[in-house]
């Protein structure tokens, strides 16, 4: 891997700079030793699809140096490989050096001898840190030659992790890796729970919709509805507090006093949530593109996803690797299953979420630089669900308005009827929309407040969002426009127009409305740049990559990521449609391709008869299981998973060989009832806390021994309504019991899409 120069890195109380410019990086967890090495490729391409600048991953120690001095980096534990793979997608990497992680991970990702010895973990016990210092060692050696100041993708790293009362052993440890040679420009440390840190490392915050970590008697954590409103408070008093025994810097009214010396980084905005035993939330992917938004229009400059990609627990010398409450954890989880209802699944699946908050990296990636130096305003929006929620980030010069009515569906927001708000800036006010809208519940937008499209072009305001932008001889720039409110441009002055819109003279300026709906259609000039206006379904299928030698807007019916020739595409159906702008010539691909009439696009048919789904017919219907009874345990008496199988319901499927043959094959389960296990003889494979969700399991990463057994065992415990488990409401009415639905197999077929330059028409 080539070197290229280093950009300086620096932290201002503000922002982030990148040789002297402002700097919006964009961060998703992605855990290597958790994902098998073979995919690698494929989940950080599609990270670098959905608009990743940056990944961040767990060293977790107990993989690492599961027998003391022996050090693994084999495998899908070769972190420098991971790290030569990530540069080589464009991402560049966060290392979480630990030495405590958590992720869910037994004893915190320590290794059990380490718990043996006597010392004290976590402080500057001498025994502990000579330890330390031998694994960060063994880290930093991984890391040679990959660092930021050597030319390479390495630009920081994280220190322990939620230690919220002990800022000088996290120095100490930063002074550890610096003495071992380790130089990156970001040293981070997370800050909520109240956090007290060091001087010099950067706090990074979090927010999830949701907590399995809470009691299972708790509807909504109370610190969860902040996130959905802009604020300037960063902490978030609920993630960790389960291992908290309290919260040093927290006030009598449960709030945090602030000193925000730092700019505004957030590593941990939940990408889904993972389930435990006692409580099982059930967070939608509108929840979590909602979030996101939230925390741009309270101020962040980093956006960092926990998780991005899921992943599977591993199996170590002691068994399963997930902590539980026999390693005195609060909570039981899954024994395999870290998927995490993650935007990229645990198995590759992408999800609906993937494609929402890509719109908000695209964004990103052509206008972060400005907003990064935007300071907050909030405008209006407390608790009460009835007050219009809104909030400006601008420089005095031009900005963003943010308004929201979203709130997770258990706690709707009301729609907002009449909404227009003014805004004054150094030189100008600007009142937006023109005339009131009425803004539907359910919705959450960013709209542009003068912003430049040329330097004598300006947008004064608009009631859509920006997605990406195009400059050079065929300027583009494209917009979404939000369901149920209707696109408006205000410009300023005169501007020649041309295409679908009608035009008004307004308050020394023009009023533009599209005449088309929004969509791959709708298109305008103004001065010689054309604006696409997108419904919010095509933004969805709104890809930006690099084909045929330039970057190009595509629309995709299936999930894409690009390769140094082209795209693949992953494919669960028989065909699709794809269209490309600027237009080019078709790609070559062993899939039939066949031309579809399209203005202004070059836009096709791609059809693969190796994908699909199918349905399986098992052996026992219905499912007989007796009933589990759990019981509490653990420091908090939370109810403990069970462990004891005899008295599951027990299902064979058998699995044709011939639908092992798609690069990868999920066993795809529809039922309700309370754990089940997937299991090829007697390995369990996968597992299940039932929360309303299908249940997806991988075949093709256990293709021979599932021939070898010829098929799978399901073991199904029942769902006990009155056992106490916490699920969503929405499917707390399932039956006792076991119900199983359906049970489908998913063939994901990965179609390449080969392009030349030489292929691009003359047009472009």
């Amino acid at each position: 891997m080539p070197a290229s120069p280093p950009r300086r890195i620096e932290v201002t109380p503000t922002h982030l700079l990148r040789d002297g410019a402002p700097w919006f990086p964009v961060t998703g967890e992605i855990h290597y030793s958790r994902i098998p090495r073979a995919r690698w490729d494929e989940v950080l391409g599609h990270a670098r699809a959905g608009g990743l600048t940056t990944v961040a991953t767990y060293v977790f120690w107990q993989a690492h140096e599961p027998t003391r001095g022996d050090f693994r980096w084999d495998d899908n534990l070769d972190l420098r490989a991971f790290i030569q793979a990530a540069a080589n997608q464009g991402l560049e990497v966060i290392v979480r050096l630990g030495p405590w992680a958590h992720g869910e991970a037994r004893h915190g990702g320590f290794p059990d001898w380490l718990l043996d010895l006597p010392l004290v973990p976590r402080t500057d016990d001498p025994a502990y840190l000579a330890l330390v210092t031998i694994l960060y060692a063994q880290i930093i050696d991984q890391l040679h030659g990959l660092t930021h100041g050597e030319g390479g993708p390495v630009v920081g790293v994280q220190v322990d992790n939620e230690l919220y009362d002990q800022p000088g052993h996290l120095a100490t440890l930063r002074t550890i890796a610096e003495e071992l040679g380790l130089r990156v420009p970001l040293w981070t440390a997370t800050g909520w729970g109240g956090a007290q840190l060091p001087e010099n490392l950067l706090p990074v915050y979090s927010a999830y919709v949701d907590g399995f970590w809470e009691d299972s008697a708790t509807p909504w954590p109370a610190f969860a509805a902040t996130h959905f409103r802009y604020s300037t408070v960063r902490d978030d008093l609920g993630v960790g507090a389960d291992l908290r025994a309290a919260l040093d810097a927290s006030t009598a009214d449960g709030t945090v006093a602030e000193e925000h010396r730092f700019p505004f980084a957030t590593c941990e905005l939940g990408g889904g949530m993972h389930v435990a035993y006692h409580r099982r939330p059930l967070v939608t992917a509108r929840d979590v593109a909602a979030l996101a938004k939230a925390k741009l229009g309270s101020g962040s400059i980093w956006q960092g996803y926990y998780m991005y990609a899921g992943g599977t627990m591993r199996v170590g010398p002691h068994g399963t690797e997930q902590e539980s409450q026999a390693t005195n954890y609060p909570n039981d989880v899954p024994t395999r299953s870290y998927d995490f209802f993650a935007p990229i699944g645990e198995f590759g699946q992408i999800r609906p979420h993937h494609h929402l908050l890509r719109r908000q990296h695209l964004w990103l990636a052509a206008d972060g630089a400005a907003l990064a130096a935007m300071p907050v305003h909030i405008g209006g929006g407390s608790d009460d669900p009835e007050e219009l929620r809104w909030a400006v980030r601008g420089d005095g010069r031009r900005g963003y308005l943010f308004l929201t009515t979203y709130q997770v569906d258990r706690y709707p927001l009301a729609p907002q009827p009449g909404v227009q708000i003014t805004v004054d800036f150094d030189d100008a006010t600007v009142t937006v929309p023109h005339r009131p809208v009425d803004l539907p519940a359910g919705v959450s937008v960013a709209w542009p407040l003068r912003y430049p499209l040329t330097d004598d072009l300006t947008l004064r305001s608009a009631t859509a969002e920006l997605l990406t932008r195009f400059d050079g001889g065929e300027p583009l720039v494209v917009f979404v426009a939000t369901d149920g409110v209707a696109p408006e441009f205000v410009f300023d002055g005169s501007p020649a127009v041309d295409g679908p819109v009608t035009a008004e003279a307004v308050d020394g300026g023009v009023r533009l409305r599209p005449t088309v709906a929004p969509g791959a259609g709708c298109r305008f000039d103004v001065d010689g740049v054309t604006l696409l206006v997108l419904d919010e379904a095509a933004a969805d299928q709104a890809y930006r990559l690099p084909v045929a030698g330039r970057d190009r807007l595509i629309l995709s019916e299936v999930p894409v990521r690009a390769t140094p020739d082209g795209l693949v595409a992953h494919c669960e159906q028989a065909s699709f449609r794809l269209a490309v702008w600027p237009p080019t010539a078709p790609p070559r691909s062993p899939a039939a391709i066949a031309l579809e009439p399209a203005d202004w696009w070059s836009s096709w048919q791609v059809r693969q008869a190796d994908a699909g789904h199918s349905s399986i017919t098992v052996e026992s219907s219905p499912v007989v299981a007796e009933p589990y009874r759990p019981r509490p345990g653990g420091p908090l008496g939370r109810l403990s998973a069970p462990t004891d199988f005899s008295g599951a319901g027990r299902v064979q499927v058998t699995i044709p060989a011939e639908a092992l043959d798609a690069p990868t094959t999920l066993l795809r389960i529809a039922w309700s009832g309370d754990v089940g296990r997937c299991l090829v003889g007697d390995e369990v494979i996968s597992d299940h806390f039932w929360h309303g969700r299908v249940w997806d399991t991988c075949l093709s990463d256990h293709r021979d021994a599932i021939l070898a057994a010829g098929g799978v065992t399901l073991e199904l415990l029942g769902w006990d309504p009155a056992a106490g488990v916490w699920v969503d409401p929405s499917v707390r009415d399932a039956p006792p019991g076991v119900t199983l639905r359906s049970i489908d197999l998913i063939q994901v077929s990965r179609i390449p899409l080969t392009f030349h330059p030489s292929q691009e028409k003359e047009s472009c």
